[in-house]
Order: structure tokens, then sequence, then C-alpha cells
């Protein structure tokens, strides 16, 4: 991208948001005239402070993505290296290119909790053509099926980034696409999680009911041992949790609290195909505070102490703010107050993707209709900071 189209873009998420050079400049802490000479281009805009600018516009990285390649790992250099190992083997489909393909799917899905939606789906875009261009080669039944398996599971990160950014038809047909390459390489592990990621998209749609019949199916084709199995009964849960039906939802967290506690960490725990035992705790907090059970706030404090010691998960601890939030409405004793600096605290982190914003508005709704002091306040702020989303 060119500095004129970051300029551009500026330009435009700022007058979206209806804010001045003064206002958006106190919201990401930079000076006005910053700002207003990156629109005109007189400024070479830094990676810092177009990241803060995209925070403070609640862009999800669409600045960010748009700030031409700083550094020699991107997105052109890092295929650039895999087709120059491509080129110098002597077959269409070499081991050492897919090798190279399974380390870019597993270094992307370990970046995921990082890296903004926007960010990361134009790096999965790309590789994604050039498994198209392989696929198209001659290989080994060995090297085409490890190849459909890396493809498939960049086809799902990517359907997973759709859902988050609510591009809905572009997330369903990935997430058909993924499910094709599963049962093409004959994946239970992948194909488990293609419809464990319907589920959660069911969910945050609001179709609770399909969410819980989408995690059992997961669940009746995981294999025992993987992950997929594990994070399907977690979505059970918080569907019966948004149901209401407390036992069914009692029965999945305790599931999932039997199968993790016997589970040891992964190599690598950011890996968000990977179960890390230590989301079991997050989990439940959100499930508990969904279905209304009185130790959800302890729950949510606790994770959110957790997270912040840990250091590296700051899209978790802003959902765990929202969990605290929800808590802190439900009860014989309210407190909108608290709950309303939580959810600010969420909005500000600047993590909260499209696909979970109705968890923000849920706690303004109650903070408003608790008749808070400063509800309408929280209500502005939350509608300047909603992310755009192109649904």
């Amino acid at each position: 991208m060119t500095d004129s189209a970051l300029a551009g873009e500026l330009r435009r998420l700022r007058e979206h948001r209806g804010l001045s050079y003064r206002r958006l400049a106190a919201l990401a802490a930079c000076s006005s005239s910053q700002i207003s000479d990156l629109e005109k281009g007189n400024r070479r805009p830094t990676r810092e402070i177009v990241a803060a600018l995209d925070r403070a516009l609640g862009a999800q990285g669409r600045l960010v993505a748009a700030l031409r390649p700083l550094t020699p790992d991107d997105v052109e250099g890092e295929l650039d290296a895999i087709e120059l190992a491509q080129r110098a083997a002597a077959t269409d489909v070499s081991d050492s290119t897919l090798d190279r393909l399974e380390r870019v799917a597993d270094a992307m899905a370990m970046s995921y909790a990082t890296t903004s939606p926007a960010e990361l789906l134009l790096r999965a875009r790309r590789h994604l053509r050039y498994v198209d261009q392989l696929l198209d080669g001659r290989s080994t039944l060995r090297q085409h099926r490890r190849l459909l398996v890396a493809g498939g599971w960049l086809v799902l990160l990517r359907a997973t980034l759709h859902v988050d950014l609510r591009q809905s038809a572009a997330a369903a047909a990935h997430l058909d696409t993924a499910a094709a390459l599963a049962e093409q390489a004959e994946h239970p592990e992948l194909a488990a999680w293609c419809l464990e990621t319907q589920a959660w998209d069911a969910l945050t749609r609001g179709a609770y009911g399909q969410a819980v019949d989408l995690s059992r199916r997961a669940q009746a084709i995981a294999p025992a041992q993987g992950s997929a199995i594990v994070q399907a009964t977690a979505q059970e849960g918080r569907a019966w949790a948004r149901i209401g039906d407390r036992a069914a939802t009692g029965d999945s967290l305790t599931r999932v609290e039997r199968m993790a506690e016997h589970r040891p960490e992964p190599e690598h725990p950011e890996h968000h195909f990977q179960y890390d035992p230590r989301k079991a705790h997050s989990y439940a907090a959100t499930t508990l505070a969904w279905v209304g059970d009185p130790g959800a706030e302890q729950v949510a404090r606790d994770v959110i102490a957790e997270l912040e010691a840990e250091g590296a998960r700051p899209r978790r601890i802003a959902s765990a703010r929202l969990d605290l939030g929800l808590a802190l409405l439900a009860g014989d004793a309210p407190r909108p107050e608290e709950a309303s600096e939580e959810a600010r605290a969420a909005i500000r982190s600047g993590r909260i993707v499209p696909s979970n914003w109705w968890r923000v508005m849920e706690v303004v709704s109650g903070v408003e209709e608790s008749r808070a002091p400063d509800g309408r306040d929280l209500r502005d702020e939350t509608e300047a900071a909603r992310p755009l989303s192109d649904s």
C-alpha cells in the first residue's frame, strides 16, 4: 500500500466516526498536527502511531493493514522464500515446500490472538492463492494429503477471521471449503474444528440451538485426545448458558474440566487450534456469567488477574472484563457503576472484534436499564468506538 492509500483510509475512518483532529489526537495520545500531516501525506507514517490511531478508531487493524510493509519478514518476502525453495526442488510439490507451508499455517494460528483480523486476513489470502497453485501441480498421494491439510487449516483460519469481522457470506463459504478439504484429506481433527467454528458463528448470531447441535456433532467426530473435542464441549456449554439451561450448562462445564485437567500444556498454548488447559478458567467465567451464576464475578476476577500476570493475552483480558461487567449487573445488589468501568476498559483496549461486539452492548444495555448516572455517556463512547464491519 502507498502512503496516499493510508492517508485516504485514515481520513475516511475519522470522518465516519465524526471525530475532529483534536478529539482523535486525544484518543490516540498523539498530536492533531501529526494526524493532519498523515492525512495530507506530509508525514512518513510509523507503525506505532498507525497502530495507536487504529485502536482509537476501532478499525480492527484496517489502518495497520494499509500501512506499507516496513519489515523484511512481510507476506511477500515470506512467500518469496517458499517459492525459491520450490523452484530448487525437482518435483512440482516438494516436501520442503510443504514443511514451510505447515510452519506458516502454525505461525498464523499462533498470532491469531494478538494480531488484528484485518491484518492477518491479508496473509491468509495470499498464502491460500499459493496453495491453490500448488494443488494444480504433480505430487504423490502423501504430498497431496499434506497439502490438503495445510490448506484446510489456512482456509479455516481465514473463515474464523471472516467470522470475527462479521463478513457472513465469506465466512460461510470458507467454512464449507475447509470442511471439504478435511473430508478429502480424511482428517477428523480438522473436520471437528470446522464444526466448532460454525458453532461459535451460530452462537454470535443468537442461533443457540444450532450452536448446541454443531458442538455435539463436532464432539462426535473429534479424536479423543485432540483439541477440538474440548473446545466443542466448551462451546456447547456456552450455548446452553445462553438458552438458560443450568443443568446442561453445568454438565458441559464438568466435562470440560474433566478433560482439561488431564491434558498437558501444549508446546504453543497461543495456537488457536491447540487447546490450552488454562483456557478452561476463561470459558468458565464466560459461561457462568451468561447463565447468571453468582460465582461468575469471582471467577472473572481471577481470570483477569491470571491473564494480566501472564501479560500476553489482551483479547482474552478484554473478554473477561465483559464477563465481569455482566456478572456485576446480576444478583440482588447490582453494581452498574463498576460494570460500566469494566465495559470501558474492554472497549478502550481496542481488542473487541466485531463478532463480539454484541457482548459489549449487553453490558451497556444493562447499565442503562439500571439508570446509572453515566449510562448515556457509556452508550456514546460505545457507539463512537463500534468497529466497522463489512457484513
